[in-house]
């Protein structure tokens, strides 16, 4: 029993190991988003890959990591944005993620687990037999010898997929005409990281790891990019700029207020500044002190919608959702309806309690959905417009569609059965409603299933 607990042990960790964690929060924000799909731009269409079908996708955690996990997404942690401190950086480490889009590794990850269990089984069918012949030390023994052999064919699987995303990576980098430098920068980054917290550089630890050692990764990539024309490329400073926003106004979103004004002291007047101000003021409920450096921002550049769009939000959270509305309506029109900022003013639009912005909500909120299903808040408040308005079977439909995008399959399942019982039979919402039933249906099948 001993010997196949460890074996069911080491194909746990094997399995562990192929799942990432998405635990954490998914973080969405207009200007990010639209910084992220510009920098990946040159290096998805160097790829090879179709430009809509890839999307950057910006994960709510401190530790510096990126990863893909199946289809066409590259998932970035805050913490990578954090420690990155040029966009050139982040475009290596997207460019990197994108190998192994291109690579299918995530498709072909069952085949190191094969090879590792394959191992496994062979060492405790030699396990076996040598118990059966009464030699227990001998069976233990086999079977160490063969986790630890099926570990280090699953970990050398690992970094071959690694080293063959650090160069197709570059070859995405030098297709674009972008530099590697960033690319070798973070992996320093990545390297002193491993030195600060003692990890070994020796050979014997880069078999045990699922990457490659990075100064061999330094050293291999740094031959390949010093001798690309592309090495010498300028940054691109527009992008520059908008990263550097983009990371002030990040951290003044996670970071404990205190840090950020820390951070961003009141004598610095520059732009980021008085972004993650803004952002910590707000997030530390000084709506006063946040205003007057949104002001200061909408000042500068009269015409930002991002700017816009942080004021009507300061002014709608605090009560006063009639004076969002402006700043609100502006930033919608100067992006042409982006759905996350749409979102925010059709819910002002709610919050004023006049029937007469009912209609505008609803033609709002309705064109957010229909360049973003994935959004469960226009959802939620597009539910809310037509309950309010009396049309309770849309309500029902649009609440089926916020819940199943938060995977609250059972009420979905139930709001989207009525809706069906009530809305035109045969019409697009109808239809809509059915595919939503048998949508939580099956994830409920499943979930109960792998319970």
């Amino acid at each position: 029993m001993r010997i196949l607990t460890n074996i069911v042990a080491l194909c746990a960790l094997i399995a562990f190991t192929a799942q990432p964690v998405f635990a954490q929060s998914i973080l969405r924000d207009a200007e990010t988003e639209a910084l992220m799909r510009d920098m990946a731009a040159p290096l998805v269409e160097a790829s090879g890959l179709e430009p809509g079908n890839v999307d950057i996708v910006l994960v709510g955690d401190p530790s510096i990591n990126a990863f893909v996990a199946g289809g066409q997404v590259v998932y970035l942690h805050s913490g990578l944005i954090d420690a990155a401190d040029t966009a050139n950086e982040v475009q290596g480490v997207i460019a990197h993620e994108l190998g192994h889009i291109t690579g299918g590794h995530i498709t072909r990850f069952s085949e190191g687990a094969r090879g590792a269990t394959g191992v496994s089984i062979l060492s405790l069918l030699i396990a076996v037999a040598a118990a059966a012949a009464g030699a227990g030390d001998a069976a233990m023994g086999a079977v160490m010898a063969g986790q630890r052999a099926a570990l280090g064919k699953f970990l050398a699987f690992t970094r071959v997929q690694e080293s063959s995303a650090d160069a197709a990576g570059a070859q995405f980098l030098s297709d674009a005409g972008i530099s590697g430098r960033g690319s070798l920068a973070f992996f320093g980054k990545l390297q002193n990281q491993e030195f600060r917290y003692g990890r070994s550089q020796s050979d014997e630890a880069g078999f045990t790891r699922t990457h490659p050692l990075s100064g061999d990764r330094i050293a291999r990539l740094r031959e390949v990019y010093t001798a690309d024309p592309a090495w010498d490329a300028p940054d691109d400073p527009e992008l520059q700029a908008r990263f550097v926003r983009v990371k002030a106004k990040l951290s003044g979103y996670i970071e404990e207020p205190r840090k950020t004004l820390n951070d961003f002291p009141a004598t610095r007047t520059d732009i980021p500044a008085r972004y993650a101000r803004a952002y910590a003021y707000h997030k530390d409920s000084r709506m006063d002190m946040a205003l007057e450096e949104v002001d200061a921002l909408i000042a500068m550049d009269p015409e930002d919608p991002y700017f816009l769009e942080l004021k009507g939000q300061v002014l709608l959270e605090s009560g006063r959702a009639a004076e969002a509305l402006d700043p609100l309506r502006k930033a919608t029109e100067l992006t042409n309806s982006q759905p996350l900022i749409a979102s925010i003013f059709g819910h002002a639009l709610i919050a004023t309690e006049d029937e007469a912005n009912l209609e505008e909500a609803e033609n709002v909120l309705r064109a957010a959905v229909s360049r973003d299903r994935y959004n469960p808040f226009a959802w939620y408040q597009l539910g809310k417009t037509y309950a309010a308005q009396g049309d309770m079977p849309r309500a029902q439909l649009a609440t089926a569609e916020q819940q199943v995008l938060n995977r609250d399959y059972g009420r979905a399942l139930q709001s989207a059965l009525s809706a069906e019982a009530t809305l035109p039979e045969g019409s697009s919402d109808w239809l809509r409603a059915q595919d939503i039933t048998l949508q939580a249906r099956a994830a409920m099948e499943r979930i109960r299933d792998e319970s």
